[in-house]
């Protein structure tokens, strides 16, 4: 597969057999002798001690000498290498990660045979006309007196067409088995719909868990564009289960992230939504972690950890968010920061400044890189939708927005968060069917209330900008442009 597409959980550093370019042909041999002194070591056909292989280096220099022993050959003699053939028989969740994707039950690469006519699929089902025809115009399209603006970057992103996609392929390909997927494929009703009326079936949730009994050993399982959690993996790998990986790379890339935290002794602290999908999966590969969903919980955990507290307020504030023997006594003294790929990339910033603020102040600026880390793991189709919104807001003279996406979409909520802090009326729908034909509009507003608003669309000239979430077909997005050209035809 390309390079997008492989496994982004890093190997970790292994020893290189390379022989030098100075030395002659007999370095290989010395490398391969030890190489194979080294598998003995694994296996058990050589005591496990450094001395064995320093004996069966010095053998080899006997039989060849002159010969240097080549910096690969001499790693082989460090005590380190003995204990991690011992801890081998107990991998980390990094690499038992890694071992799950080696099955021949997995697969993340999607269906060659069948991709031609996904495409096609997709084409049909989520490709405009009408949104072709307005990035070729400035993004701008005028109609009577209404004028819509849209927002350079918007809708569908690579990982969430890749899913998509790849779910498609998937039913094309196993039509004659069961399919099943562990959650929602993206958060957008019409696509998920789309999902069931292909015949995919969503593993159903009973008292807050999923049930798998009704997955066969002979059915087929989609992990969604969110992941899933290891110990969902790990279940249907035993089970033999033929897995679909559809987990965007950008989510993959914050597990890289937590496996970091995890190998430097490190808590994760999660920017997220301790229920949503993505972080659920993404706390599943961090040993110690602590999710806060804002600011003010930031600052209150900062609080806890420079200036102590009530131990049994800070357990019961975050008891759905932290891991299993959490102790903030204890797991906050060091921390890396991750984040849930679709969250605000400002707070996101201001959480890690915040920290790095407070570890200073607790430990000094010379050991504040043994207690924080970093890495910037908010998706670049995230952070470009929030600029072109923000370059809409800027121009002025846009009367109210229009954001189209799922309710439950954590990257289309922060969209509309945009022009309502700079004071522009902005509504977000799911879908087209919320314009109603008498002029009413269905939205969610910014704190997650459902509302109705009557005559929306003011008579006269108005100019709306439009934007849509990551997991927004385009055909969405013209659909509601569409409805609202005719209601605003009927106001003349």
């Amino acid at each position: 597969g390309s390079a997008s597409l492989r496994d982004t959980i890093p190997e970790q550093p292994r020893p290189m057999l390379r022989a030098r370019r100075h030395t002659d042909g007999f370095s290989i041999a010395l490398a391969a002798l030890a190489s194979v002194s080294a598998v003995g070591l694994i296996v058990g056909l050589v005591p496990e001690t450094p001395a064995s292989v320093s004996a069966a280096l010095a053998a080899a220099r006997a039989t060849l000498p002159g010969v240097r022993t080549s910096a690969a050959c001499r790693h082989f003699m460090r005590p380190s290498f003995a204990v991690r053939s011992e801890t081998a028989q107990t991998p980390t969740k990094r690499e038992e990660l890694k071992q799950i994707k080696r099955q021949k039950t997995f697969n993340r690469n999607g269906f060659k045979e069948t991709r031609p006519d996904a495409e096609k699929e997709m084409f049909d089902e989520f490709q405009s006309d009408l949104i072709k025809s307005m990035r070729t115009n400035y993004y701008t399209m005028q109609e009577g007196d209404i004028t819509f603006r849209l927002a350079k970057d918007f809708g569908f992103c690579w990982g969430v067409e890749r899913a998509v996609q790849m779910a498609i392929e998937a039913q094309m390909h196993y039509g004659d088995k069961t399919i099943h997927i562990t959650n929602e494929i993206i958060h957008n009703p019409g696509v998920n719909e789309k999902m069931a009326d292909m015949g995919i079936k969503f593993i159903p949730v009973v008292d807050g868990v999923k049930d798998f009994s009704q997955v066969g050993n002979d059915d087929v399982v989609i992990l969604p564009a969110f992941g899933a959690t290891l110990e969902e993996m790990r279940m249907l790998t035993d089970r033999g289960v033929q897995i679909v990986d559809t987990t965007c790379p950008w989510v993959s890339k914050v597990w890289n992230s937590v496996d970091m935290h995890t190998r430097q002794g490190m808590t994760s602290i999660i920017h997220g939504t301790w229920s949503h999908e993505e972080t659920i999966a993404t706390a599943s590969f961090a040993e110690d972690y602590i999710i806060v969903k804002n600011m003010a919980e930031a600052e209150y955990v900062i609080n806890y950890m420079l200036n102590g507290g009530d131990k049994a307020e800070f357990m019961e504030k975050f008891k759905n968010a932290v891991s299993k023997g959490f102790d903030p006594d204890v797991h906050l003294r060091k921390l890396g920061l991750a984040n849930q790929t679709t969250m605000y990339k400002k707070e996101t910033k201001a959480i890690g400044k915040a920290l790095q603020r407070a570890m200073m102040k607790k430990y000094g600026p010379d050991k504040v890189n043994e207690h924080y880390m970093e890495f910037d793991t908010i998706c670049d189709a995230t952070q470009e939708r929030q600029d072109a919104i923000h370059d809409l807001v800027d121009e002025k003279g846009i009367d109210m927005f229009l954001v189209v996406g799922g309710w439950d979409s954590s990257n289309t909520r922060h969209l509309v968060e945009i022009p309502h802090m700079a004071g522009i009326p902005a509504y977000h729908i799911d879908r087209a069917e919320r314009l109603l034909p008498s002029n009413a509009i269905e939205y969610r507003t910014v704190d997650g209330e459902v509302e109705t608003l009557e005559n929306w669309l003011p008579k006269g000239p108005v100019t709306i900008g439009v934007t849509s979430g990551a997991s927004t077909p385009d055909s969405y997005v013209a659909d509601a442009m569409n409805r609202i050209k005719l209601i605003k035809s009927s106001l003349a």
